[in-house]
């Protein structure tokens, strides 16, 4: 079986298989619900809703060899995965610390479901280890993050949380879902719970909707009765499918590290015309960026996912938005196109303006998932489009 002593880019290929002769090289989609039961004992029951079946198990195995966990997890979506696998860390009477830089269904998943199970949540600045210790409380059991965040990018330092969270006898989990395994690997900086939505990165072709949680056997476990109890199983055939986006997403994921920097680089050249088109350019790899060194020291690449604010706001960007021929405006993230989206008309649109703009995603910004096409195709419509709105 392929481990850990493999590179990532050959275990994304092959992790977690054990081959032998005359097994077929592409794993062969098992697309039954039902399976033949031995008589007499309920050993070996299969059923998808018990993500027990071969496809499940087979990319299952291999997730866990990418990130370096004992198990792996696939559920329907990521917000199942992410939902699953608070519920079974937390009870209620139990307390959450979040960082405030989340996506906008985790944010009301912690802050209107949560409530309902007694379950109580404290959103914090996550740039601030004193922020997280101050608000921490008997009842806290679990720190959760994303890194980089959703939708501005921001690179959070696991050190000091690994040291909190440890000191403290709680969970630390990181959704990492807009790095993937070849360029951040949580659980290698102290994490105890990793979170992906695998609808992004980790299929990367637009064409499956699901969630993974890893972590250790007897964690994972727990969150496989929540997933069996809430029915957040995925299908056999979209498992089939994200074991088959693994295997380039090594390819996939470097080709998208470059030319988001090459666009990071450039959008950051149109701060200097005048009239300030692009105002701000979110990137952990340019050096300007606050983040930075934390990302240099912590990832192994800088990711796919960028953003950029125009200074005319939404008017500004709703005119470029319009005028992109190559680019298109969708929703999500992680695939080989490249793709822009408003989070005020997506993932924030529950919030006021006011709200977003405190929370640094003022109008006029443009979340950007980096695809593999020629990074100067790319940019020729980026140049045209903002050329054009300013003409």
């Amino acid at each position: 079986m392929t481990g850990p002593k493999h590179t990532l880019a050959t275990r994304a290929v092959h992790g977690g298989q054990a081959p032998s002769t005359g097994d077929p090289v592409v794993t062969p989609l098992v697309q039954s619900v039902n399976y033949v039961e031995e008589i007499g004992t309920a050993e070996g029951l299969r059923y998808p809703r018990y993500g027990n079946t071969p496809n499940a198990e087979h990319v299952q195995r291999r997730l866990a060899s990418l990130e370096g966990t004992e198990a792996a997890l696939v559920l329907g979506s990521g917000m199942g995965a992410l939902a699953c696998g608070m519920l079974a860390l937390l009870r209620p009477g139990d307390h959450l610390l979040a960082s405030e830089w989340i996506y906008g269904g985790a944010r009301r998943l912690f802050a209107e479901e949560f409530p309902r199970l007694g379950i109580a949540t404290t959103m914090v600045d996550p740039t601030g280890s004193r922020e997280w210790r101050r608000h921490l409380r008997r009842e806290t059991r679990a720190l959760f993050l994303e890194s980089p965040s959703n939708p501005a990018c921001r690179v959070i330092d696991l050190a000091p949380l690994r040291r909190l969270a440890s000191g403290q006898g709680v969970a630390l989990v990181v959704d990492s879902t807009f790095a993937s395994p070849i360029n951040f690997r949580p659980i290698e900086h102290g994490a105890d719970v990793v979170i992906h939505s695998a609808t992004k990165y980790l299929n990367g072709h637009n064409d499956v909707l699901g969630g993974v949680v890893l972590g250790t056997t007897s964690y994972i476990e727990e969150v496989r009765q929540k997933m069996m109890m809430w029915g957040q199983a995925p299908d056999p055939f979209a498992c089939w499918l994200l074991e088959r986006g693994l295997k380039t997403l090594d390819v996939r994921v470097q080709r998208q590290n470059a030319n988001a920097m090459e666009l990071a680089t450039w959008l950051a050249g149109q701060t200097d015309h005048s009239g300030r088109t692009v105002s701000r350019v979110h990137y952990a790899g340019l050096a300007s960026h606050e983040d930075h060194e934390t990302a240099r020291n912590q990832m192994s690449g800088f990711g796919g996912m960028l953003a950029f604010e125009l200074s005319g706001g939404g008017i500004a960007a709703e005119r470029l938005l319009k005028r992109l021929t190559l680019i298109r405006n969708a929703p999500s993230l992680g695939g080989v196109d490249t793709i822009v989206s408003e989070p005020r008309y997506t993932s924030h649109a529950h919030l006021t303006a006011d709200e977003r703009a405190a929370a640094g995603i003022p109008d006029g910004f443009i979340r950007m998932s980096v695809g593999v096409e020629s990074a100067a195709d790319l940019i020729a419509d980026l140049q045209g489009a903002l050329g054009a709105q300013t003409s």
